[in-house]
């Protein structure tokens, strides 16, 4: 990553400056609805940043609908192959890909239906969670948040990524999640999602983030 000047805001000035950046952001491929990435490990908790986006567009007049890429997981016994604590299995093939360009992308292109399916896999009871779709209208913004979301085709109008420097990253991942910092030094390294993303956030401070978008 290349040198970045950034400067520091709170969360609450970054969700409306956020909001007001999407306010006028329009799908290259004529789709009516902007589709956004949050993208950052679980450490740094993007489903917080998009949640206060959600809240800031609708007191700005725009619908917003919040999903989790937690919520696209494969089953267990496809996450689980090569045992639960496989680095390249969690970076490869946790997050149902297909799954998600068929229930949140697909239905979100021109001509979509505009219905989106806000989860599919529980992990926790490992069975589908059998949600059912939510309509978002024409102008709605899809906030999708979770890691690796950067670097895989995903047709996303604007992306933003929340950093952790390495030790950051690793003083703020429960010790017994510590075996998927692996996955993240890949991310870096394949990736470069800090000079990939549209809008960078640092949070390595939790109390005092950094932007640059």
């Amino acid at each position: 990553m290349g040198t970045v000047r950034l400067d520091a805001i709170t969360w609450e000035r970054l969700g409306d400056a956020l909001a007001e950046r999407l306010l006028d952001l329009e799908p290259d491929d004529g789709s009516p609805w902007p589709r956004v990435a949050f993208d950052g490990a679980p450490a740094v908790r993007p489903d917080e940043l998009a949640q206060r986006v959600a809240d800031a567009l609708r007191i700005r007049g725009r619908s917003a609908l919040v999903v989790g890429t937690e919520g696209f997981l494969r089953p267990a016994s496809l996450r689980f192959e090569h045992g639960r604590e496989d680095a390249d299995s969690y970076y490869d093939g946790w997050f149902d890909s297909a799954a998600l360009w068929r229930e949140v992308f697909g239905p979100l292109e021109s001509g979509g239906t505009g219905r989106v399916l806000p989860d599919l896999w529980d992990p926790v009871t490992d069975r589908a969670t059998r949600s059912p779709h939510v309509p978002l209208a024409a102008g709605g913004l899809l906030l999708l948040h979770g890691p690796f979301l950067l670097g895989r085709w995903y047709p996303f109008d604007l992306t933003v990524h929340l950093r952790l420097s390495p030790g950051a990253l690793s003083r703020r991942t429960p010790p017994d999640q510590h075996w998927t910092l692996p996955a993240f030094e890949r991310y870096e390294s394949e990736v470069d999602p800090a000079g990939t993303a549209d809008v960078l956030v640092r949070a390595d401070d939790p109390r005092h983030p950094a932007w640059h978008g």
